[in-house]
């Protein structure tokens, strides 16, 4: 399996998931940091892939989605940003709400 295949198959099997430099528990740039740090006050739970584990999907992620930088955060299968879009909707609330919504919907499937 190539590494748009993997990636594919991750976004697709995991409701949430972040792309980001480093771990959650371990962020190793401050937009990785600061996105995780979104994504972890909503109380959900989900999944991340350090790029920096693993080179194939580092070179293969950017041509995914068309998205160069990182991190980049899926929800339900569909790239929604980067650190300033994850921001953006934490702060109006709507990153929450569409959180909570994609574990809902996994659990109920």
């Amino acid at each position: 399996m190539d590494a748009l295949e993997r990636i594919k198959k991750q976004v697709t099997e995991n409701p949430i998931i972040i792309y980001m430099k480093g771990t959650p528990d371990f962020p190793q740039c401050g937009f990785s940091a600061r996105a995780v740090q979104a994504i972890k006050s909503c109380g959900v739970p989900f999944a991340y892939v350090n790029i920096y584990e693993d080179e194939e999907i580092y070179r293969a992620l950017p041509k995914f989605a068309n998205w160069p930088t990182f991190p980049q955060l899926y929800v339900k299968g569909e790239l929604i940003g980067g650190c300033d879009i994850t921001l953006d909707l934490h702060q109006s609330g709507e990153l929450e709400k569409m959180l909570k919504e994609a574990v809902g919907e996994k659990k109920a499937a």
